[in-house]
């Protein structure tokens, strides 16, 4: 067995998996290269800065002025995973001819494994957002012919700057259930201007400027237990991300928190929170900070129960780096190595052949690093 013969299987398991449900990867700035790299890698990611709008002055020259210092984040690969097929001569012969069309369904479940694993990590991030809209407990889109929650995810990164274009909502299975069974306006050609593509064949297209995706791996978050917590009775202006607490009430806040302040409807994201709200420290909400000033009085903090973390965001908000996982100089002891690199989701995987004692080993392998470089962009539909 050589892998340059498995091609045709790797590629049609990697077809099935292609046309499954993954949101994320395909939505997210990601930097994907057939090239190795090793836990610990840095991927530098470039942030470019605004510049101040200037006054037309006629002369004989522009002004000498527009030179920028360009900014980066770093993206550390995090993870590299392998996901192992093992198959003994006995094996092979036991199957009657029909080891390459299980090798397609392994191959799948390979493909599927590890693309499960980076969506689970990039729906992780729902903890570094900037806002959250939405009821806990309650799934979005459930009100027939209501666009509301769509206005109100538009708004939070209108609100925040975030740019109109690359916008992207990602759903758990009870946000799309009430998308298919309330929105029927979504259904019909006539008024949706297309062929009925979601009403025959299920597909996730684009609606009310977010490209809308499904994935199996958003996640329910575990809620704090502060409880009678205030603010300090400082005030704070618009754009405060650090907020002192009263030594008030009993519980946690902790990162990743949907929290409220009385008097402020905005529903804010916790990055950093206190172990012991009794002991008046410190939490910090993320950029771009508070949406309501407040004023030199205490406020009550209301904790959001816990609820699904849907998200939306834009394509630069968060980032992906993927790579084959590292291989020493000279290669290792597999007899053959390639690449196969799936053309929706970007990413390319490393397939590696071992030859060993009457039977063969394939690993499917893949390393990763991801993080939001702009918070203000991505934002919390609860549900």
């Amino acid at each position: 067995m050589v892998l340059t013969g498995l091609i045709p299987t790797i590629y049609a398991g990697l077809d099935v998996v292609s046309r499954e449900n993954i949101g994320f990867i395909p939505n997210v700035n990601m930097d994907a290269q057939a090239s190795s790299a090793a836990v610990g890698q840095t991927v530098r990611s470039p942030v470019v800065p605004t510049n101040s709008l200037e006054d037309i002055t006629p002369g004989a020259a522009p002004a000498a002025s527009g030179s920028q210092t360009i900014g980066y984040v770093d993206v550390s690969i995090t993870r590299a995973k392998a996901y192992p097929i093992l198959w003994t001569g006995e094996e092979q012969l036991s199957v009657n001819g029909q080891l390459n069309q299980i090798l397609v369904d392994q191959f799948a479940q390979g493909f599927r494994t590890l693309s499960n694993a980076v969506e689970a990590d990039l729906a992780g991030l729902h903890i570094a957002a900037s806002r959250a809209y939405g009821t806990a407990g309650t799934a979005p889109f459930g009100t027939a012919a209501d666009m509301t929650d769509w206005s109100n995810c538009n708004r939070i990164l209108d609100d925040n700057g975030a740019p109109g274009a690359g916008r992207s909502m990602i759903l758990g299975s009870a946000a799309r259930v009430n998308l298919e069974g309330k929105q029927s306006q979504l259904f019909k050609a006539n008024e949706a201007g297309d062929a009925g593509a979601m009403l025959r064949n299920r597909e996730m297209r684009r609606l009310h400027g977010f490209n809308v995706g499904y994935s199996a791996q958003i996640l329910t978050s575990t809620a704090g237990t502060a409880s009678s917590a205030t603010t300090d009775n400082a005030g704070y202006a618009v754009g405060a991300t650090t907020i002192t607490l009263a030594s008030a009430g009993t519980g946690t806040i902790v990162a990743g928190d949907v929290i409220t302040f009385a008097g402020d409807t905005n529903k804010y994201v916790v990055v950093s929170g206190d172990a012991d709200v009794s002991g008046g420290g410190t939490i910090t909400i993320a950029a771009p900070g508070l949406r309501v000033a407040m004023s030199a009085a205490t406020k009550a903090i209301t904790v959001v129960a816990a609820a699904a973390r849907n998200m939306f965001f834009t394509r630069n908000a968060l980032v992906l780096a993927a790579r084959a996982p590292a291989m020493p100089q000279g290669g290792d002891i597999a007899s053959d190595v390639t690449t196969a690199t799936d053309p929706i989701s970007g990413m390319t995987y490393q397939v590696a052949l071992y030859r060993q004692y009457r039977q063969i080993k394939i690993e499917i392998g893949l390393a990763w690093g991801y993080k939001v470089i702009k918070p203000e962009h991505l934002g919390i539909l609860l549900g």
